[in-house]
């Protein structure tokens, strides 16, 4: 076995690997760049070497470097994580010239897989059922254009090099084609340094599961079972699962079977993953194949028991799988929930900057549940706008599908983020939604559930209720408190009494508070009543709570004259009165909001690309103004409706901060 390894990777996946690696009892060396000098994974490891600035083609895609990290800390085997180098063929011969292991698949394997026209085209001659495409390389957007006809709208514009969502267009019309070409090459170049694109068939509400495999120098290849990876915005995948709630036992085997034939055809050695689109009648077509491990890899491990990092690096010191495939269980559910550094009600534009609170909430892992976070932040540390603004992987495991879920609620209400933006509201949206809930999902649900964007939760009528019944007894606690304190002789003859006006964004409840010691029950005006048990104290942000004898999560700050509130996706602003106060604040007006509609305002900080129009110039609703480059992303901005140009403040190159104003209109 090798005794030093070095991760070619950053963030939660380098802390990842460097977890089983320590466990295997193998020494680990970390890289990085100057934005990562104080990352966690730094400081996980046992050895760290720097290799140059921020911008990852400027560090950790550059070949020599890593390689010159490899020379200096004698590193036996390199694992390279996802993303990055992971599936460059010329790093994988890099190492192979130097003696050094790749913790992956042969480079051959690598160019046949890991590019997805060659992947393609291998697949057929398999006799593996494909998406109808075009496999040639294109040159340019009005030859793009001319295939996208000839296949037929809507299509797929990808990045033959691509990966996690990058390099990614739909198209439903010529003009979306020329953009997205144009867009897909641009970020294929920044991302992977390979600007090669194809185009195929959309296949509308479909279903994508992937298979993942794990093979060794010997011969053997099994599949560990199928995730279900449908939740997807802009194709990047947010929620996870395994196994999925749709395929049967039979669909299961052939994906399983074909996926290994594939991985077989190409020599493939180490963990990779086969995906697939699935229709509504449980038909599946190749779409690629990662010659690498996933970002949802977690989900695999936890319902196989399988450890999947250390099988890679077995595999790869020359060992035989110790698995058949008679030996992989489908052992109860797993979900993993992405959480971003994006601003849900900003049409998830990324957001960085310093994560001032950062508390996860425990790990742990029981006979009926498991949670599980891998992460590569920590408080303090900063969200770079060079890299992708993954913040963690969160992962519940419980032995049933509906167990899960409610155990995914719960840990997205106690997970604590502050001082960035983050789609945990989003997360816990979906995580309550009837069609997530049923299993009635596609690859389309964000679109169609969320077709304007997301702007929050409105909780049912019972939710609500626990709010409510949260912020009077935490009020009352507080009031308490208020009166004890000492040197103020008049506060001890003052009582606090029991009835309150509680507001939630303006809807007002009129409760009554009965306090006992660590508990209250509330009782709402028609007689329902709920019963708090809690050890909250005020300050704590973090409020559990039995309500009714069922355990609760809720993040709270305090506000002026009562709470902000979060819980359940939803973000809300929680007002306790005395009757009195009550009666005085319906009559205080309402604070509207400066208008900024004449204005594009910068939606995220980012790097102006391109300006699309000029002052005294007309626009029409849904023409390009400009493009915006943030975390490896391209974002084009358009006019919402007609208007006039008149000012410009900006051009590119400019690095703007959030609502920094680009430009104004008459």
């Amino acid at each position: 076995m090798f005794k030093k390894l070095l991760i070619a990777n950053r963030g939660e996946i380098a802390c990842r690997v460097i977890k089983t690696a320590r466990k295997m009892g193998i020494a680990t060396v970390a890289v990085y760049s100057d934005a990562d000098r104080n990352a966690l994974h730094v400081e996980m490891a046992d050895e760290a070497v720097h290799i140059g600035p921020s911008p990852a083609n400027q560090s950790y895609i550059v070949i020599d470097k890593v390689m010159d990290a490899i020379r200096q800390t004698g590193a036996e085997a390199v694992h390279p994580g996802y993303g990055f180098l992971s599936e460059n063929p010329k790093f994988a011969e890099a190492l192979e010239a130097e003696g050094v292991a790749f913790v992956g698949p042969p480079a051959s394997a690598i160019v046949s897989m890991g590019d997805k026209i060659t992947s393609k085209k291998i697949a057929q001659e398999a006799g593996v059922s494909t998406v109808p495409g075009y496999m040639g390389l294109i040159d340019d957007a009005e030859e793009a254009v001319k295939i996208s006809n000839d296949i037929g709208y809507p299509v797929m514009i990808k990045a033959s090099a691509g990966g996690g969502g990058k390099g990614m267009r739909i198209a439903w019309d010529d003009e979306e084609a020329r953009e997205g070409f144009q867009s897909s090459k641009n970020e294929a170049a920044n991302s992977f340094g390979d600007d090669r694109i194809f185009i195929e068939k959309f296949v509308t509400q479909p279903r994508h599961i992937e298979i993942q495999v794990l093979a060794d120098q010997h011969g053997n290849c099994i599949y560990l079972n199928e995730r279900e990876c449908s939740i997807q915005r802009r194709n990047q995948k947010v929620i996870e699962e395994a196994p999925s709630p749709f395929l049967d036992p039979e669909t299961r085997k052939a994906m399983g079977e074909q996926a290994c034939a594939l991985a077989k055809a190409v020599g493939y050695t180490s963990a990779g993953t086969v995906e697939f689109i699935v229709d509504g009648e449980k038909n599946f077509y190749f779409l690629e194949m990662n010659t690498r491990l996933q970002v949802e890899h977690p989900v695999t491990e936890l319902i196989t028991g399988v450890d999947l990092v250390e099988q890679m690096i077995r595999v790869a010191a020359g060992e035989p799988l110790s698995l058949a495939q008679e030996d992989v269980p489908i052992n109860g559910w797993a979900i993993e929930s992405r959480l971003y550094a994006e601003d849900p009600y900003r049409n998830f534009l990324p957001s960085i900057g310093r994560l001032t609170r950062y508390r996860p909430p425990e790990e742990h892992a029981a006979e009926t549940e498991a949670i599980r976070n891998d992460t590569g932040v920590f408080e303090g540390g900063e969200i770079s706008m060079f890299y992708d603004p993954m913040i963690a992987k969160l992962c519940t495991w419980a032995p049933d599908r509906a167990h899960a879920i409610e155990l995914m609620r719960n840990a997205l209400d106690s997970f604590e983020v502050e001082g960035i933006g983050h789609n945990i509201p989003f997360l816990s949206a979906v995580m309550d939604h009837e069609r997530f809930v049923s299993g009635d999902i596609t690859t389309a649900f964000i679109g169609e559930e969320y077709p304007d964007g997301f702007s929050g939760v409105d909780l049912a009528q019972d939710d609500k209720d626990k709010v409510v019944a949260l912020a009077a007894s935490m009020n009352r606690m507080a009031e308490v408190r208020r009166t004890r304190i000492s040197g103020t002789m008049d506060n001890h003859k003052r009582k606090v009494g029991s009835d309150w006006i509680i507001t939630v964004d303006r809807e007002e409840f009129a409760v009554q508070v009965e306090a006992r010691r660590n508990s209250a029950t509330v009782i709402f005006e028609d007689g329902r009543r709920l019963t708090l048990n809690s050890g909250w104290t005020p300050g704590d942000s973090l409020a559990e709570v039995d309500i009714d004898g069922t355990p609760h999560a809720f993040r709270v700050q305090k506000i002026t004259a009562g709470y902000r509130i979060r819980y359940r996706g939803a973000d809300m602003k929680v007002h306790c009165y005395t009757p009195r106060q009550g009666e005085l604040a319906r009559l205080m007006p309402e604070k509207v909001p400066p208008d900024t509609s004449k204005m594009l305002l910068c939606p995220m900080p980012g790097l102006i690309v391109k300006m699309n129009v000029e002052e005294g110039q007309e626009v029409q609703e849904g023409q390009a103004l400009c493009t915006i480059e943030a975390m490896k992303m391209e974002n084009i901005l358009r006019a919402e409706k007609r208007v006039v140009v008149s000012k410009i403040n900006a051009e590119p190159g400019d690095s703007l901060a959030v609502d920094e104003v680009i430009m104004e209109f008459e």
